[in-house]
């Protein structure tokens, strides 16, 4: 397998083409992840007749597996290679998407095309921790280790942009071509995306001694609470900000959640140095403390030019916490455990949305929608003293002298 080693520091332009590949992949599958979204309850309910429960069950079933494969990933990633780790996701999306395809043959037998869809799904699931978990350590190995939280931002920029824009496009296809469409999609891209990941050299191996599990999901706690915390927004957002907007009659609630997903976007290419410059835990206290702002905007808000403002508050603060924590995630680990400290960080993520979404679907249906962005503001609050502890409580000396010591750079 080939091998690439880069240099300890690199100019900014040097590290955005050292970056592109990777972000290139991670863009590219879930770009199909996000195209499937807004179509597959139409296609299990309208299509195939099923109900909501059968609905939910498919639509839920992507990210129950993407849980359940987060550790495994991390492993994969640690013990094998990050672009092996890539591959592999890749395959599986592409099988993922095959199941896809395969389901059409029985419509005529929902039950069936509906066992075939939740085995799709379960790939598609385990192919995203793969990738995003191969793509963050392949992205770090990469770039030098200065810019850490940088590459941190980016690929996960790469993610929320690629959904962000497949959703859209993905109601398009449908409209055009039906769930065949998004079957060739999801099958299609992630094989182009093969062709792509295979010139890319892999990183060289690096000799550091792994932890056991135990130390590493105790260094991933404190920035995984944190993360989890902040994270409540996420679902906020993306679930209830459109809703908001139509309970209270005011116009351009999908405004809104551009303006979130943009002040988001922008501050990432920006300001993603910063908790490289910083420090993670120092730059995701300020940024908490700016998306509490904004959430309480949103929720106090009596016009919808208020609550836009908030959004655009919200996703600004948002924005960082993410690459921030996840910097305190690294530098708390060997090299050779990284992979697994960032799908366990991950993971967070995965169970305040499986969790925390219908929690604050109950909140809304007994105290109101706008419910809703003021506990989030609260959670985010809550997150503030675990990144004060963070900074009280600096990485480990015996970890933290392997920050620079990363897959060769």
């Amino acid at each position: 397998m080939n091998s690439i080693a880069f240099p300890r520091r690199q100019s900014m332009l040097h590290a955005l083409k050292a970056l592109a590949p990777v972000v290139g992949v991670v863009f590219m599958a879930f770009f199909v992840i996000g195209m499937a979204l807004p179509v597959l309850p139409l296609h299990v309910h309208d299509t195939l007749g099923m109900s909501a429960f059968v609905v939910g069950l498919v639509a839920g079933s992507q990210f129950a597996a993407a849980l359940a494969s987060r550790l495994w990933a991390g492993r994969i990633t640690d013990t094998r290679d990050p672009k092996q780790a890539v591959l592999w996701g890749l395959c599986a999306a592409v099988a993922g998407g095959a199941c896809y395809v395969l389901s059409l043959r029985f419509v005529q037998a929902p039950g069936l095309s509906v066992g075939i869809l939740l085995v799709g799904r379960t790939l598609v699931g385990g192919a995203e921790s793969l990738i995003i978990t191969g793509s963050m350590l392949w992205a770090l190995g990469r770039v030098a280790a200065e810019r850490s939280a940088q590459v941190i931002a980016w690929v996960g920029m790469a993610m929320f942009a690629a959904i962000a824009i497949g959703a859209p496009i993905g109601s398009w296809v449908y409209g055009q071509f039906g769930f065949l469409g998004i079957a060739l999609a999801s099958a299609a891209v992630p094989l182009l995306s093969l062709a792509w990941v295979l010139p890319i050299p892999a990183l060289a191996p690096v000799a550091s001694a792994r932890v056991p599990m135990a130390t590493v999901l105790g260094a991933v706690l404190l920035p995984g609470i944190g993360f989890a915390l902040s994270g409540i927004t996420f679902g906020a957002v993306t679930v209830f900000l459109t809703l908001h907007f139509s309970v209270q009659g005011w116009a351009h609630g999908a405004l809104a959640f551009t303006t979130f997903a943009v002040a988001l976007i922008a501050l990432r290419i920006v300001a993603g140095h910063l908790p490289d410059k910083f420090g993670g835990a120092r730059v995701a206290l300020c940024c908490l403390a700016i998306q509490a702002l904004g959430l309480a905007l949103i929720g106090l808000a009596t016009t919808g030019w208020v609550a836009i403002l908030g959004a655009a508050i919200a996703g600004a603060g948002f924005s960082l916490v993410f690459p921030g924590l996840g910097l305190e995630v690294v530098q708390r680990v060997p090299p050779a455990s990284r992979g697994m400290a960032m799908g366990i960080y991950n993971a967070f993520l995965d169970l305040t949305l499986g969790l925390g979404s219908p929690l604050l679907g109950l909140l809304a249906a007994r105290a109101g929608i706008a419910s809703v962005f003021e506990a989030s503001a609260v959670a985010a609050l809550l997150a503030i003293p675990v990144a004060l502890r963070l900074m009280a409580w600096p990485a480990r000396a015996a970890f933290s002298k392997h920050s620079g010591d990363r897959h060769g750079i």
